[in-house]
C-alpha cells in the first residue's frame, strides 16, 4: 500500500465532502473546500492511496504567528495505521516552513491519545464559548 501526502495538494470538493461525512458521521454535503481553504488557510494536507483521497487536515492561520489544525479525517478502514499521524507531520511542517510559531489544535478528550501522544502536541489550557 503506498500512500501519499501533500501540502497544499489538489483535490475534488465531492471526495473531501465525502470523507467529512465518513469521518464526523454526517450526511454529505456540498461544501466549496476549494473557496475556503483558499480564502482562509495556510494550507492543507491531502493523503492519497491508490489516487484516491483517504486523508484531510486543513491548516488555517492568523497571517503570523499561528497556525491551527481543523477538519482532520482520514478514511475509517485507514485508522490506526499512521496516516493522521503523518497528516500531523506534514501540517507542522508546511506551518514551520511559512514561519508559524506555534500549530494549535482543539479535540474532544478521546483523542487526547491520538493528538498528545501520537502526534506530539502538549495539553495546554484554552476557553471556548459556543455560538450555536
Amino acid at each position: 500500500m503506498t500512500i501519499t501526502y501533500e501540502w497544499r495538494g489538489d483535490f475534488d470538493n465531492a471526495a473531501v465532502n465525502a470523507l467529512h461525512a465518513e469521518a464526523f458521521g454526517h450526511d454529505r454535503t456540498f461544501t466549496d473546500w476549494h473557496a475556503q481553504v483558499h480564502r482562509h488557510s495556510l494550507g492543507w494536507v491531502c493523503a492519497r492511496k491508490d489516487g484516491s483521497l483517504i486523508g484531510f487536515a486543513n491548516v488555517a492561520w492568523d497571517g503570523g504567528a499561528h497556525a491551527f489544525i481543523l477538519d482532520t479525517m482520514v478514511a475509517q478502514d485507514l485508522r490506526t495505521s499512521g496516516v493522521g499521524t503523518e497528516l500531523m507531520a506534514t501540517a507542522a511542517r508546511g506551518a514551520r516552513s511559512a514561519n508559524c510559531e506555534w500549530l494549535h489544535v482543539d479535540f474532544e478528550e478521546h483523542l487526547c491519545p491520538f493528538y498528545l501522544s501520537a502526534c506530539g502536541f502538549r495539553p495546554t489550557d484554552a476557553g471556548l464559548i459556543a455560538l450555536r
